[in-house]
């Protein structure tokens, strides 16, 4: 896999998804002078000893509290190994990684004042594998995700547990390994290392391309649905779109078109139908999905620049040896972002969810009950569509703003958070949720396509449902079902039934 050379403020989101998936990373060698000029104000700013925060003071409702000059090494120090105090389940490793990546590139514009060898303990950790075990819960989005990001550093420092090649070791005998010595920490270090938005950017980034992913699935498996029920696609008429000017809207429709034109299923019935109008699950594809295709784009931009940014405090100014005080840790915009990815994420679901009813309902769809030549004796796809609208539900119970829930901390220091973490990190299950009930849309599909044999879909939707039947064969008779869903969730997953469609007719993100 290429490696990816992160340029400080400059590091597109394919390259974060790369990371992801598993790219080797290093920092761009052009900004190694800005983080040795970083540093070396650090070092100036500590020589005039005036009160600066976080560097010759306590922290939070301590800054009043003024450190002497031999103890500051010892502050970061017990900085770290205080705030290391994260709960829950481990950090998936993949997110680990791009957590890393982040808190690299952020360190490598230099405005945070980590020495050389802060910014090289960190490549050298991606380049071995050195994934520190980071407990997921614990951080509430501001004064930056500080237990997370604690955990990370207490790693540097050979404290705690790494991942090391799928196995927990302890951390120094991690870079012992490597052949690295534990990082001893210089003024302002630790608090560098520790202040970031890096944990809950990770989760949202991550969300934002599983969002994605499931909305491009959608659009594949709602064509492939509007043709099994006979639907029509007047509705995605560029012309109608075009009057209401909404880009996302315009370019889902545009996906639709293309997926669905050719198919000998709509020109069966392109005259003599007597139903006038589809109910709203097919007819307004382009406005929902749309809708939810412009909520990730606006995430898409907040996230990109977030990952490129530095959201450290205080900042260092080398060009005349300033620290400023400010906010940057505050996760507001990630908590914003997750917040509406959790909400297309929702949508995409539930419109899924009510196609997949739509087709099961011999009453609304024409086709059999249940999807199965022989209801009653046979129940067909009754359960897929409960399982679907249970998950819908679980969705719409996580999609509630988690922005809204400030709690103050720090002894009302800290009186207003984001909660971004919380916000990030429940996306992914939502995802999966998403995921599945798109693969059992995918299921009832192309099952009812194969009840209007020998007619056909268009060319795209039919390498999708011959792709689906190469692990799925046809419902013919009841069967335990639960393989057949795993077998279509997983072809969602990976991205191939959008590869059969022909990704070329689905819209990107940016």
């Amino acid at each position: 896999m290429q490696p990816i050379v992160m340029t400080p403020g400059a590091v597109p989101l394919a390259a974060w998804r790369a990371v992801l998936d598993g790219a080797p990373v290093r920092l761009d060698p052009a900004a190694a002078p800005a983080v040795a000029r970083g540093a070396e104000a650090v070092a100036r700013i500590v020589a005039r000893g005036e009160p600066v925060y976080g560097v010759n003071t306590g922290f939070g409702k301590l800054a009043s509290m003024r450190i002497a000059p031999d103890d500051l090494a010892q502050l970061q120090r017990n900085l770290v190994l205080s705030h290391a105090a994260g709960l829950g389940a481990a950090m998936p490793a993949p997110l680990v990684r791009l957590m890393i990546a982040l808190k690299l590139a952020s360190l490598g514009h230099g405005a945070s004042g980590v020495r050389p060898q802060t910014v090289a303990m960190l490549e050298a950790m991606l380049a071995h594998d050195l994934l520190p075990v980071i407990p997921v819960q614990g951080s509430v989005g501001a004064s930056g995700d500080l237990a997370p990001l604690a955990h990370l550093a207490a790693g540097m420092l050979g404290i705690g547990m790494m991942r090391v090649r799928g196995q927990m070791i302890p951390a120094a005998e991690a870079l012992a390994a490597a052949g690295l010595a534990p990082l001893t920490l210089a003024a302002k270090e630790g608090l560098a290392l520790l202040n970031g938005t890096q944990f809950s950017t990770a989760y949202a980034l991550a969300a934002l391309f599983g969002a994605e992913d499931a909305l491009r699935a959608g659009l594949v498996t709602g064509a492939l649905a509007t043709d099994a029920a006979r639907g029509s696609d007047t509705p995605f008429d560029a012309r109608i779109h075009a009057l209401r000017g909404q880009r996302g809207q315009i370019d889902c429709a545009a996906s639709l078109r293309a997926l669905i034109a050719g198919s000998a299923i709509r020109a069966s019935h392109l005259t003599g139908d007597v139903r006038v109008q589809d109910p709203y699950c097919l007819r307004c594809q382009p406005q929902v999905m749309g809708a939810a295709l412009d909520l990730l784009r606006h995430a898409a931009a907040t996230l990109a620049a977030e990952a490129n940014g530095v959201s450290d405090n205080p900042l260092i100014f080398a060009a005349d040896d300033t620290a400023l005080s400010g906010g940057n840790f505050h996760a507001e915009p990630v908590a914003f972002a997750a917040d509406i990815i959790a909400l297309a994420i929702c949508e995409i679901g539930a419109l899924a969810e009510r196609r997949i009813a739509l087709l099961t309902d011999a009453g609304l769809s024409g086709l059999p009950a249940f999807l199965t030549s022989h209801p009653g004796l046979n129940c067909g796809f009754m359960l897929p569509q409960i399982a679907a609208a249970a998950l819908v539900a679980e969705n719409r119970q996580m999609a509630h703003p988690a922005s809204v829930d400030s709690v103050p901390t720090c002894a009302n220091q800290e009186d207003h958070v984001s909660m971004a973490a919380h916000g990030a990190r429940r996306l992914l299950p939502m995802i999966e949720n998403a995921t599945a009930i798109i693969g059992i849309e995918l299921l009832a599909a192309a099952q009812g396509c194969d009840l209007l044999g020998p007619l056909t879909s268009s060319a795209a939707l039919e390498r999708v449902r011959a792709r689906l039947r190469r692990d799925v064969p046809k419902l013919e008779e009841d069967r335990l079902l639960q393989p057949d869903l795993q077998a279509a969730i997983a072809l969602v997953r990976s991205g191939e039934i959008v590869a059969a469609a022909g990704a070329g007719a689905l819209p990107p993100l940016t």
